[in-house]
């Protein structure tokens, strides 16, 4: 178990007045996180998937047109920071302010593209759908592992716009995988939750998490080949503004 010392606050965060009136001011009950996770040890070079112009790949024409990139682990070579790692709340937390109880948008887009899903981590609240839709010009299949919620394996013909959409009801304890039983190295992940706070990680390893009620919370930070880089990540929250020294996961922890 890790913990964090309370970090100092800069600043303050406040709604932005809707077109009917003034949203109450939530500067002394909330706070935002900001933070990096990187890694720390030798950057490892991984193969891509799929290779440019393979003709041997299935459905080279498409698949192999740009190649397929190995996402197993994606490092910015630059700050070292791990895109695609998930730092996220198991459980609401008391004091969410009542407007993020319902999601604003009633679904979350799931597309495909060039062999690749998109994106490859997607956040989706239990009020929410997955529309499923491709913009690949040949057909894929959805196959989702869950826990808990039920599982679904359907095609997806070519350049698909009509959606097929996936309710996830129920809360998941880790992020559900999904995969491509046609081309079995396409994989992705759901992170389900049923309040907003969730974070996935950028191209060099920043997170976001805004409108945290003030004090303390217990992240899981989770990437798919390493597992748990961290399984209790303390944070004391205050109001306004924290920024977190950066998160180091070890490069022993990724199993490539």
């Amino acid at each position: 178990m890790r913990s964090l010392v309370s970090w100092c606050c800069a600043g303050a965060t406040a709604l932005a007045v809707s077109g009917i009136g003034a949203v109450p001011v939530r500067a002394a009950d909330v706070g935002t996180i900001t933070g990096q996770v990187v890694l720390d040890g030798a950057m490892p070079k991984l193969d891509p998937k799929v290779v440019k112009g393979d003709m041997t790949a299935k459905d080279a024409a498409v698949c192999a047109a740009e190649g397929v990139p190995n996402e197993d682990l994606v490092v910015d070579a630059e700050t070292k920071g791990i895109a695609n790692v998930v730092v996220f709340l198991r459980k609401a937390p008391d004091g969410m302010p009542a407007d993020l109880k319902k999601s604003s948008e009633e679904g979350v887009t799931f597309d495909q593209k060039g062999c690749i899903f998109l994106p490859h981590v997607l956040a989706v609240r239990t009020d929410q759908v997955v529309n499923c839709i491709s913009n690949d010009g040949v057909a894929h299949n959805v196959h989702t592992y869950p826990l808990k919620n039920d599982g679904k394996n359907f095609v997806v013909p070519p350049n698909t716009k009509t959606p097929t959409a996936v309710p996830m009801k129920q809360v998941e304890t880790l992020p559900v995988k999904v995969g491509c039983d046609i081309h079995p190295w396409m994989t992705a992940y759901w992170v389900v939750t049923d309040h907003p706070y969730v974070a996935i990680t950028d191209e060099k390893g920043n997170f976001t998490i805004e409108n945290l009620p003030v004090g303390e919370h217990v992240f899981t930070v989770w990437q798919e080949k390493a597992g748990y880089i961290e399984r209790s990540f303390k944070v004391n929250v205050k109001a306004g503004d924290n920024k977190l020294p950066p998160l180091k996961a070890p490069v022993a922890k990724f199993k490539l």
